[in-house]
């Protein structure tokens, strides 16, 4: 009997991690819940979906920003599971680095939940995934491509990130496929970003309205299970705000 795909997803516990739980748990899938400060919304979370299916849900927590954590994150889930399927590297940190504001500490934690723990993850979770032939989604954003104004920092990390993207899909073929999620205006960030300008975005969006967190995950869950001939890839879910940018 074919045992379930399990998929490590950071930040799982909120907002767009939580529905990309839900959606590959609803696709069949284990799911290794990393959380690192919303330990009740992830008992929550895992409450929920063991009730539809038993033991289909473990919790890790664990703070990105240490440089152990990757390694013994993918320890963990590892011997819980005893496999890994896929991982998809969703924590993010968000905030504004106005030139002449921002300080070392700030271009450190940015880096380390955008580029840094993502690149660790992958490397440590690498072996895993090449024996059961798995997948990465990373989660980008356009400002990868395009500089958001007081916000050096985060882009450059996110740039950083979109190349990992690329490059892992190179290094780590054929065995594992390497994608990323660009979401567009779908949850708006809980700081560092005021929310007049959230009209602004979406009178420029083609499709004119805000995104659900469900078509991020849709996305993912199409990357992670079905997208067998497909690497190193962005796709946008955005309602065509690229193309106005």
């Amino acid at each position: 009997m074919n045992q379930p795909p399990v998929v490590l997803i950071t930040g799982g516990a909120r907002r767009v991690g939580a529905v990309i739980c839900r959606r590959l748990h609803a696709a069949g899938c284990n799911i290794a819940l990393h959380y690192r400060s919303s330990a009740d919304d992830a008992e929550a979370l895992a409450k929920e979906l063991n009730a539809a299916r038993p033991d289909s849900v473990a919790l890790f927590s664990g703070a990105l920003d240490n440089p152990a954590t990757p390694d013994h994150l993918i320890g963990d889930v590892l011997a819980v599971f005893g496999r890994l399927n896929g991982l998809v590297n969703n924590a993010s940190a968000f905030y504004p680095t106005p030139i002449g504001q921002t300080t070392q500490a700030q271009w450190d934690d940015l880096f380390a939940a955008n580029a840094r723990a993502p690149f660790f993850l992958s490397q440590a979770a690498a072996p895993a995934l090449r024996e059961s032939k798995g997948a990465i989604v990373n989660i980008v954003d356009i400002y990868a491509e395009r500089p958001l104004a007081g916000h050096t920092v985060y882009v450059m990390a996110k740039a950083a990130l979109a190349m990992l993207t690329q490059s892992l899909a190179k290094e780590l073929a054929p065995e594992v496929r390497v994608n990323a999620v660009a979401p567009g205006a779908i949850l708006w960030p809980e700081s560092g970003k005021p929310e007049e300008a959230a009209e602004l975005l979406i009178a420029k969006t083609p499709l004119a309205r805000k995104g659900e967190p469900d078509d991020v995950a849709e996305a993912v869950r199409w990357l992670m299970l079905d997208a067998h001939y497909t690497t190193g890839q962005v796709i946008r879910v955005d309602g065509g705000r690229a193309l106005n940018i």
